[in-house]
């Protein structure tokens, strides 16, 4: 009997090993055949990278150093060109027994790929986090992704793009009043900030809230306006509203923070599981979820009483229409969305109007600390169309072209180039057939079904696509590392937004079509600046994005500058007895440290600081600035 388990299990084990071999030969043979370079890559690594790394290290380092880079979590955003000048390409794979990987910061193929939407097609098997309450116009392809596409896009226009400065303006204001707090006009200055990317989360959402939901949510030095819809209210009240235990606004913020744990553990299990993370993250859902379904029905009462949609994008609206807005004849002539379709696309607008937008304006306002000298530009800039001038005079038609070819849309830019909200766009090739890419002069054969990662924070720091010379900050050999908002006025440009794509279907697939940059700036080749990835599945709110950051960024630096907090080496005192030249010697340590912080940033839905990192500032009105004015990065 012993001898029979024995031998079965000899016989598994050696079939295991067999089939695991196997399939590594397999996949070297097809990576061979393309043509391109390759890593073979072991599985056992990819695993439990974290536990393994420190073991694997005590190999020769040629073994492992470059290996062992691909498969550590945003290693393009952390060692930048390294893996790629190492093998001299800017296409390669790794190959393991289980998977074949493409990674390219190719602007040419990277173009190419973006504009064959049916060769290839989005890898939405990548994006299965984003459907957990719902398919949704990121999670789906084919026939359903048009249909999501089509009823989603009707709300991004310029009338809601003005609308949208509005309420940017609006929010900035009342941010800025809860960052000062009571006296701190008065004062000049607020407290050391380290919760900035929290604040700037709480600044998108209300602004997404509003505009794309008609919903007003508040700072907590807020009231409710009086001639606010009544349904609406308990969605923006600062107390829970009777059935929920948390506002919509927490709702939303910890889901996001805990999607992890929603997507791994069933909901039996959280509700029951006797640790504080469990019922935190179940309550979290369970309120979001609550309100999201009252506020379809809401939706869906004013649809069937032929209600017409509210001021501004009214995305909730909009996606209950394609179900309960149309009538018996048009339901029989289109598809609309389901219940968990509609959640699950009101779901997708709030992140990617939520935390793309905040992750960028947190990083800078960050950069913008770090480098005094850029930020003294902008507010030129910003004296220039604005003078004195009361914000909320401010008129979208007229001043959104200039902010954008200004400074202000400079920043942006730079902002988006270095740290794009989502470093990779994952592809797959078409399982109905191979598919070929030029790169590099060269064709290569892509066979059916691989993964194809582009590379976005790779291709934004290509030497290849972009003017560099030697970095003056760090001395090395390319500045496209360093935050360089001046770049954007290169006159000599290599390429355009312009260009027609010759194997583009020519479908009108709605959203704004125009360019991410300003006519007036640089424009990088096609392919080679993708913060918002291209082609028919680019992002459907690029522009309302940019909208929003020009808006809270000419606001802010209006009246206020920027600094770093140095709490940590030196007292308020103590500052203020510093002459200039030690002032500047305190500022350079803040500043490494930032910088140092903002390379440690990480991909869970986008990129952002975890772990509780952040750069700690103060904002301080200008002409009481403490090192701005006298201060350079060196």
């Amino acid at each position: 009997m012993l001898f029979t388990l024995w031998a079965a299990l000899s016989a598994a084990v050696a079939y295991a090993v067999f089939s695991y071999f196997a399939a590594w030969r397999r996949n070297v043979l097809i990576a061979r055949k393309t043509g391109l370079k390759y890593f073979v890559v072991r599985l056992w690594w990819q695993l439990g990278i974290k536990i393994w790394s420190p073991m694997i290290k005590i190999l020769p380092k040629w073994i492992w150093e470059y290996r062992l880079l691909v498969m550590t979590p945003d290693w393009a955003y952390s060692t930048g060109q390294k893996v790629f000048e190492y093998l001299e390409t800017d296409t390669f794979l790794t190959v393991s027994p289980y998977d074949i990987l493409m990674y390219t910061q190719d602007a040419e193929v990277i173009h190419r790929i973006t504009q064959r939407r049916e060769a290839f097609p989005k890898d939405i098997d990548k994006y299965s986090l984003l459907s957990m309450f719902g398919h949704n116009v990121l999670t789906t392809e084919a026939q359903t992704w048009r249909l999501h596409r089509k009823v989603t896009s009707a709300s991004f226009n310029e009338k809601n793009a003005a609308h949208t400065f509005s309420e940017a303006i609006y929010q900035t204001r009342g941010m800025l009043d809860e960052l000062f707090g009571a006296g701190g006009e008065t004062k000049g200055t607020t407290k050391t900030i380290t919760t900035l990317e929290h604040d700037t989360m709480t600044w998108a959402l209300n602004v997404i809230g509003y505009v794309g939901f008609g919903l007003r949510l508040l700072w907590p030095n807020q009231k409710m306006p009086e001639d606010t819809d009544p349904e609406l209210v308990k969605y923006g009240s600062l107390d829970p509203p009777d059935g929920h235990s948390i506002t919509f606004a927490k709702s939303v913020e910890r889901t996001l923070d805990k999607i992890i744990t929603i997507l791994v553990f069933p909901d039996f299990l959280l509700k029951h599981l006797p640790f504080k993370f469990a019922s935190y993250t179940y309550e979290a859902k369970a309120n979001y979820l609550q309100y999201m379904d009252e506020f379809l029905r809401d939706k869906a009462k004013e649809a069937q009483a032929g209600e017409s949609t509210k001021e501004g994008m009214d995305i909730m609206g909009q996606l209950v229409q394609s179900k309960y807005g149309l009538s018996p004849s048009e339901k029989a002539k289109q598809a609309g969305l389901d219940d968990a379709e509609i959640v699950g696309n009101a779901f997708i607008m709030i992140v990617a109007g939520h935390e793309t937008t905040a992750n960028t304006l947190h990083f800078a306002i960050a950069e913008l600390a770090i480098n005094p000298a850029t930020q003294r530009r902008l507010q030129k800039d910003v004296d220039s169309l604005f003078g004195d001038s009361d914000p909320s005079t401010w008129d979208y038609e007229k001043n959104i072209n200039a902010m954008t070819a200004s400074h202000i849309g400079a920043c942006i830019n730079e902002t988006l180039r270095l740290m794009p909200p989502v470093t990779l766009i994952p592809k797959v090739v078409s399982a109905s057939s191979d598919q070929t890419i030029t790169a590099q002069g060269k064709t290569h054969v892509l066979p059916s079904g691989l993964s194809c990662n582009l590379m976005a924070v790779s291709v934004q720091r290509n030497p290849r696509f972009w003017p560099t010379k030697s970095s003056e900050k760090t001395g090395a050999p390319t500045d496209l590392d360093d935050f360089l908002p001046d770049r954007w006025y290169q006159t000599q440009n290599t390429g355009t937004d312009d260009e027609k794509d010759e194997e583009g279907d020519g479908v009108d697939y709605g959203g704004f079509q125009g360019s991410d940059t300003s006519a007036s700036f640089y424009r990088p080749v096609r392919g080679s600046y993708i913060p918002f990835s291209d082609g028919p599945r680019s992002c459907l709110g690029r522009r309302i994005a940019m909208v929003e950051m020009n808006a809270v960024l000419a606001v802010i630096f209006q009246k206020y500058s920027v600094e770093l907090a140095v709490d940590e080496w030196a007292s308020d005192g103590e500052v203020e007895n510093m002459d200039a030249a030690a002032r500047r010697e305190l500022y350079k340590k803040a500043q490494a440290k930032a910088q140092k912080t903002l390379n440690e940033a990480t991909s869970v839905l986008t990129l952002k600081l975890h772990g509780g990192k952040h750069v700690p500032v103060r904002i301080v009105k200008r002409g009481k600035e403490r090192f701005v004015n006298d201060v350079e990065l060196s």
